[in-house]
């Protein structure tokens, strides 16, 4: 039987100068990311927002950038490989996942990046910034279960789940670093991630019905594969589905262990992460270690992604 592939496409956090480079080696790409409204929603040209390394990480830019990443990527080897069996987004990777899918194009969903960004953007009062945070506890004293009243305490709630002892937390910043203290206290570890919105929490609530709405009025269809939904790791088949997921991840947690379990569980053999960045595939590597996966942006070529492939096709 032929490997199923899956494609995996990053969240934010892993934006970088260069993030683009590989996609643009193929000139056809490179035409296409001139025609995408990248300038228009975020208000620069590419190249200068680039330039900018600590604008990369300013939420309004930062989402429909990864955006494009991905879907530039996946438009330089999609001619590479068979199509994919499923496609799974991580937080607002999951939006890209439905463009990956057919289901929308990449002009629309780049301009649904730049809503959800403003949407997210709003909940954050100006007198009481957001951050996230990635916390560990393996090898704590302190059970992950018993976690979730001392994030609250702190204007914490979870919004990844990522492990068994691995969450991100989103909440505000000025209760981060008395959180952080009890955490490490505790036996567990945290760092902080360059992200400026409680993503997937309550405080995000205000931002659920508009961009449900938003989605709703894109004009979406059926996608050519299936698309895991972040919330539940369930595999959809039906455009009629992408608003309610899309919109709810906003406030929900993403449960990121069971989105990994879902790949496993349709069979996957091969994953490749569409980037930015690297930390999808090093995840599905550590807990499913059987799939054969890496990320594009471990190769210097587009054709290094094709003779990877071309190894671990059966």
């Amino acid at each position: 039987m032929a490997d199923r592939i899956a494609l995996l496409c990053s969240g934010q956090a892993g934006q970088h100068a260069g993030m683009f480079d590989l996609a643009r080696s193929d000139p056809h790409v490179a035409q296409l990311l001139q025609s995408w409204p990248l300038e228009e929603v975020c208000g620069r040209p590419l190249q200068e927002m680039l330039a900018d390394e600590s604008g990369l990480f300013d939420n309004l830019v930062a989402q429909p950038l990864v955006i494009a990443a991905a879907l530039s990527t996946w438009e330089a080897i999609r001619h590479s490989l068979p199509p994919p069996a499923l496609v799974a987004g991580y937080s607002i990777g999951e939006l890209a996942s439905w463009s990956v899918a057919g289901a929308l194009a990449p002009e629309q969903t780049i301009r649904l990046a730049a809503t959800r960004a403003r949407l997210l953007q709003a909940c954050v009062m100006p007198d009481r910034p957001q951050t996230m945070l990635a916390i560990s506890f393996a090898q704590a004293r302190m059970p992950l279960a018993d976690l979730a009243p001392l994030l609250q305490s702190h204007g914490f709630h979870t919004a990844i789940e990522v492990d068994a002892d691995s969450i991100i937390a989103g909440g505000l910043l000025d209760q981060a670093d008395a959180l952080e203290a009890v955490v490490v206290s505790g036996g567990g570890k945290v760092t902080r991630l360059p992200i400026q919105i409680a993503s997937h929490t309550p405080w995000m609530h205000e931002a659920v019905v508009p961009f449900e709405k938003a989605v709703a009025d894109s004009g979406m269809h059926a996608p050519a594969c299936a698309v895991l939904a972040g919330i539940s790791g369930a595999r959809l088949h039906d455009a009629a589905a992408a608003p309610a997921v899309l919109a709810r991840q906003l406030a929900e947690p993403i449960r990121w262990h069971a989105v990994m379990d879902g790949i496993n569980e349709a069979g996957t053999t091969l994953a490749i992460e569409l980037g930015p960045g690297s930390a999808l595939s090093r995840m599905l590597k550590s807990r499913h270690p059987h799939i054969h996966c890496r990320a594009v942006a471990e190769f210097r070529t587009l054709a290094g992604v094709k003779r990877w492939v071309e190894q671990h096709l059966d």
